[in-house]
């Protein structure tokens, strides 16, 4: 939980989690003319991720399952491309403007689920999140130093110079 609100799950992730919906959106519109490929992809990947979440984190740690839950993707971003889909009947309109939906809708379909983890609160005489006093209690122990070095925007290579991350 505590880096789904930095700077790499609003950004990197709607545009990794594109590309497998758009080709499920293809492949059922192309020989099915069925324009809800990405829908059914989406709810597919968020069964298993969820039963992904449970088997290996709950099942075997018992670690917190609110600590790990997968984004909500089928809603927030599969319905309105395929709608674009529908109306447009053309892939190149759905690739910039429902995949600009897609990416845009994918945050604030998730905020209300995130929203218990941004309260304010005092920790030590310094004011952070919830999820960041999450992060800094939570023991990690596969979570690399630069993992939390790449979310200040800067990346320490082996040669110890500092290079931005774009």
């Amino acid at each position: 939980v505590d880096w789904k609100d930095r700077r790499m799950w609003p950004t990197v992730l709607p545009i990794m989690l594109v590309t497998f919906p758009a080709a499920a959106q293809y492949f059922f519109w192309e020989h099915f003319r069925l324009p809800f490929g990405a829908t059914f992809l989406c709810v597919a990947l968020l069964f298993g991720e969820w039963l992904d979440r449970y088997i290996s984190f709950w099942g075997w740690t018992f670690y917190p399952i609110n600590f790990v839950w997968p984004d909500f993707a089928g809603p927030a971003g599969a319905v309105p491309s395929n709608i674009v889909l529908l109306l447009s009947k053309s892939f190149i309109v759905t690739a910039i403007v429902g995949s600009m939906g897609f990416s845009l809708l994918l945050y604030p379909n998730n905020w209300v689920i995130l929203a218990q983890y941004h309260q304010p609160t005092e920790q030590y005489g310094t004011l952070m999140s919830l999820a960041d006093v999450i992060g800094f209690h939570n023991v990690r122990t596969s979570m690399p130093e630069y993992i939390r070095i790449i979310e200040r925007g800067t990346m320490r290579t082996f040669g110890k110079d500092v290079v931005s991350v774009a």
